[in-house]
């Protein structure tokens, strides 16, 4: 194999490795969710991203997507930092476990997404999907 041949081997078997665009799973609020490892998911962030949109997009996915019960909690495995799957962007990482190591804060009342261990009950993650829908001003008469 010459050089020029094992240099595009290579950038094909690369290329192999990263998500396909078309494979990412879009929230309500457009964010998409992709998979990091066996069980831990990370939501994209897009520009302006908050906590809310972290959780909006995992808990409309563990719902639709996953078919999770609506109790079910779902854990930051690792707070706000780059995508693993969309480079120069960044992305919160999630599953339905902690983290090893780190305490178990399910009494905490925050909406947080900087710390693994972080957690809400799927349902009510998707419910941060709910307060930026179009129309869904209660304030206007």
């Amino acid at each position: 194999m010459t050089a020029r041949n094992a240099v595009l081997a290579g950038l094909a078997g690369a290329l192999l490795l990263l998500p396909d665009a078309g494979s990412a799973w879009r929230a309500m609020n457009r964010h998409e969710v992709l998979p990091v490892s066996e069980g831990v998911w990370e939501v994209v962030a897009r520009v302006g991203s908050g906590a809310q949109d972290y959780w909006c997009g995992i808990g409309d996915f563990a719902i639709r997507q996953l078919r999770a019960p609506v109790n079910q909690r779902i854990y930051v495995w690792r707070g706000v930092g780059p995508s693993v799957n969309r480079p120069g962007r960044k992305a919160v990482q999630f599953a339905f476990g902690l983290p090893p190591g780190v305490p178990d804060r399910s009494a905490s009342i925050s909406l947080n997404v900087r710390e693994a261990g972080d957690n809400l009950m799927v349902s009510s993650a998707q419910t941060y999907c709910y307060d930026r829908l179009p129309g869904r001003d209660l304030w206007r008469w």
